[in-house]
């Protein structure tokens, strides 16, 4: 990890208005307003149909959104931003709305919560050290791609019916698999940040 260079303004860089308006950012966007329209749905009239087929939405367009960026040589700073703030807004909602409908323990909501501020505090830290926030590991990316997929399942493990039954152990699996994920990648940014302040500060 090293200081971030000053940023430059070039004739390259698009302004932020054409950055939104590229199809990855389009559909993080949509992602973002997303979000309180899933808690309505889950937490308000209980609509889990609505909220299951939007959170299915989220996932795909998590996964969509990265590969036309390349695909399309569309990536911008402003992508780098919307995409990683979906992923944690959908997941911190999702947790706090399952956790309310009693869906999931709070013991398995609580780890995944505290690691999101233990990381805020990590990014603050940095920031006032003068580095910019810890790299996304591919142990970060893949922990936030098994929650995504969680959650839908965990969401049909409501009732006694057969679909409920077929779901449950898949749901349980996989946020067993990437809460677990999930926490140690918090482990591995606290680490990258406790190197970084020792660098800057020997003493």
């Amino acid at each position: 990890m090293s200081t971030p260079p000053e940023p430059s303004v070039t004739s390259e860089e698009p302004s932020l208005l054409r950055q939104a308006l590229n199809v990855p950012n389009m559909l993080s966007i949509l992602r973002l307003a997303g979000v309180p329209v899933f808690l309505w749905l889950l937490l308000g009239p209980e609509e889990d149909g609505w909220a299951f087929a939007l959170l299915v939405f989220s996932a795909l367009t998590d996964w969509l959104d990265g590969k036309l960026a390349r695909w399309l040589n569309q990536m911008s700073r402003l992508g780098q931003l919307l995409d990683p703030a979906a992923d944690r807004l959908y997941i911190l909602a999702t947790l706090i709305a399952f956790l309310i409908r009693d869906i999931i323990p709070w013991w398995v909501v609580a780890p995944l919560i505290l690691r999101e501020a233990v990381l805020g505090v990590c990014v603050l830290l940095l920031r006032r050290a003068g580095f910019a926030p810890p790299e996304v590991t591919y142990i970060g990316k893949g922990a936030t791609f098994v929650l995504m997929y969680a959650f839908p399942f965990l969401l049909l493990t409501q009732g006694d019916s057969g679909l409920a039954a077929f779901a449950r152990p898949v749901g349980y699996a996989f946020i067993t698999w990437g809460g677990v994920l999930y926490v140690y990648s918090g482990v591995l940014y606290v680490v990258q940040t406790v190197r970084a302040l020792r660098a800057a500060d020997p003493e």
